[in-house]
């Protein structure tokens, strides 16, 4: 039996070290390392060890029993959340290590939610017991609190799979058919451990031990009662599907990294992936099975594996591979731009090339040429992420760069309905679009959707227009932000037997988008922070007035003993630095959580845009313009006397 298990923790938990204990005692790893003298096995790039912190996710090999794991360690940050929500995807179990004396700290409660989100049954572990001001009941009462209510204890209750009587009934109370017999008194050990079984897959239940990771303590029993209780179904049988979840280069070399969902995979089997529109097939070169830094080739692996190929060129991360053709779906979004800055010596495509290689590695950069400005831009989730890039770009590719200061990064959207037409028609080639542009739901990015009929487009033509709605961000006209919540409808369009070639619907394309834009009600949108704030009943007045003067809005306070729960919106550039704030003015008693929680209406509009100053007619990528061709001539027709000139109708 194949099971993926996923450690997940904030900073400085034990999370590192609790991995080091479950390799040891299923004698994957002959000595434990430890954070602090730099020999962690799964910490085993110098940047993690010179800094003490996980960075990368990487995974183990172990043995138990009957089944064989795949442990993934994920980097315990809040800069590094991507990277943590990209192997979260691939997990069948996780477990998040608490500390018994910091508690339920605020990513803990981010990690709890993006496992919630992907639905990823979980176990927790209370660590650190032997510490002075240990109090496993206490950070109990703040899992009940802050995370979940269905959390049991099986540290005690649950012995070589004998239940005591509190199990028996926690269990029974979420079940009807097992509330039934235990009212009965018709206790059946094997029915009880099943429906448990099911209800942890199922998250109903989520099994929680406690011990101390560097003193070994409650280790071994929280090992077995992972064995026992976690179980997984996948078949060899049928086609291969699989999920990527990271790419990697080894010297030059790109290096896939895949989840195996069903099915089987060979080497030299050729292996589909990418979108309906962009399907890719390429053929499997060498398939890898990574322990730690080192790996081992196979011929063949099969459901339930983690593993790596060689020989896709194009893959992304959360692509579908084989039969899945589903794109992953990520929650943590960088909400802040920097630029890289390197010397005037260096070659300019060189450095773009590397970050591009770091992009391919990490989407979340979204590394950028801003051709007008003739600078590379990248997207981050924090300054320690900019200084961890900067080693990795001197060590990795040999020169050096820093960054400037970040920035946030706005969106843009509209407010009302319009059509949008595009034409272009130099001498030689042609292509009509008509698009009409919808205001979508907040944060939920470019939707397509076509009722062009094949009798004014082909199939191939209608398709190449959405590939190009989706193959680049496109500029608003306000700050030039790429735009966002808008539903883009292909209405008709019109291609020529002769003059047709390729790149002309991308053309049409573009600027049908452009001109139904000049035609919107635009909107600029900013990032905001879903907040949580704890404090002391004193402070209640002064955090409220903190989020009112940030712009921030905020639900009704809720009372708990001799603490508030402040939870609402806020801009993010107006709370970046409040956590450092509210540790001051409250002692470090108070607790703040931030999470990325969706772009809305700029609370500065016209602040942001006069200071951006943009200027769309500038802008070389976009024209909102279309050219038309009469005896031979083509001629530019501008945004707002094109529609008079188009060769269909709607």
């Amino acid at each position: 039996m194949n099971k993926t298990i996923g450690i997940l923790a904030h900073v400085d938990a034990g999370k590192t070290t609790f991995s080091e204990q479950l390799l040891y005692h299923t004698k994957s790893i002959r000595q434990r390392g430890r954070v602090d003298h730099q020999d962690a096995f799964l910490d085993n790039h110098h940047i993690e060890k010179e800094r003490g912190i996980t960075v990368f996710s990487d995974q183990a090999l172990m043995h138990y029993k009957d089944a064989n794991y795949y442990l993934i360690d994920t980097p315990g940050h809040v800069d590094f959340s991507p990277e943590m929500e990209r192997a979260i995807q691939v997990m069948d179990y996780g477990i998040v290590i608490i500390s018994a004396v910091e508690g339920v700290q605020a990513h803990t409660e981010t990690v709890w939610q993006l496992l919630k989100k992907h639905k990823v049954p979980t176990f927790f572990f209370i660590n650190k017991i032997d510490r002075v001001g240990a109090d496993v009941e206490r950070v109990l009462e703040e899992i009940l609190l802050n995370l979940t209510e269905d959390i049991c204890l099986i540290t005690e209750s649950f012995d070589q799979g004998e239940m005591k009587e509190e199990l028996i009934e926690f269990i029974a109370e979420r079940d009807e058919f097992l509330l039934e017999k235990y009212m009965e008194d018709d206790y059946d050990k094997d029915l009880w451990l099943k429906k448990l079984k099911d209800m942890i897959k199922e998250n109903k239940i989520f099994p929680c031990g406690s011990g101390s990771a560097l003193q070994d303590v409650g280790i071994i029993g929280f090992l077995d009662q992972l064995d026992r209780l976690t179980v997984t179904d996948y078949c060899e049988e049928g086609p291969f599907s699989g999920k990527v979840y990271k790419i990697r280069h080894d010297n030059g070399t790109r290096i896939t990294y895949i989840k195996a969902l069903k099915g089987t995979l060979k080497v030299r089997d050729e292996l589909f992936y990418g979108d309906d529109s962009n399907r890719t097939c390429e053929k499997i070169t060498q398939i890898r099975v990574y322990n730690g830094n080192k790996f081992k080739t196979v011929d063949k692996v099969g459901a339930g594996q983690v593993f790596a190929v060689t020989g896709l060129t194009k893959a992304s991360v959360g692509d579908g591979v084989g039969d899945l053709k589903e794109k992953g779906v990520y929650e943590m979004i960088p909400t802040l731009k920097s630029k890289v800055i390197f010397d005037n010596s260096l070659n300019v495509k060189e450095v773009l090339k590397n970050f591009k290689i770091l992009d391919a590695e990490d989407p979340s950069l979204n590394v950028i040429w801003e051709e007008k400005l003739k600078e590379i831009h990248i997207h981050v989730m924090g300054a320690i992420q900019l200084e961890i890039l900067q080693e990795l770009v001197k060590e990795r590719f040999g020169f050096d760069i820093t960054f400037g200061t970040p920035e946030i990064i706005y969106k843009e959207t509209i407010s009302a309905v319009v059509n949008g037409y595009g034409h272009f028609e130099p001498l030689g080639h042609y292509a009509e679009v008509h698009l009409k542009l919808e205001p979508a739901t907040r944060n939920s990015g470019i939707t397509f959707e076509n009722v062009c009929h094949v009798d004014d487009l082909t199939t191939g033509h209608q398709n190449l227009v959405r590939h190009h709605i989706y193959e680049r961000e496109h500029h608003g006209l306000l700050t030039g932000s790429a735009i966002t919540d808008i539903k883009v409808t292909l209405l008709t369009g019109k291609a020529h037997n002769k003059h047709t070639s390729g790149g002309d619907f991308r053309e049409a394309t573009y600027r049908a988008l452009r001109q139904g834009l000049e035609k919107a009600k635009n909107i600029l949108l900013e990032p905001f922070y879903d907040f949580k704030i704890k404090v002391e009943l004193d402070y209640l007045g002064r955090v409220l007035a903190d989020i009112q003067k940030s712009c921030g809005t905020f639900d009704p306070p809720e009372t708990i003993g001799d603490k508030a729960i402040i939870t609402g919106k806020v801009p993010v550039i107006n709370f970046m630095n409040y956590s450092t704030e509210l540790a001051s003015f409250t002692q470090g008693r108070g607790m703040i959580r931030l999470s990325f929680g969706g772009y809305y209406p700029c609370h500065n509009e016209e602040e942001v845009i006069e200071k951006i100053g943009y200027k769309k007619d500038a802008d070389i990528e976009y024209t909102s313009s279309s050219i038309f061709c009469s005896k031979g001539q083509g001629y530019i027709v501008a945004w707002d006397e094109a529609a008079n000139e188009m060769h269909c109708l709607d």
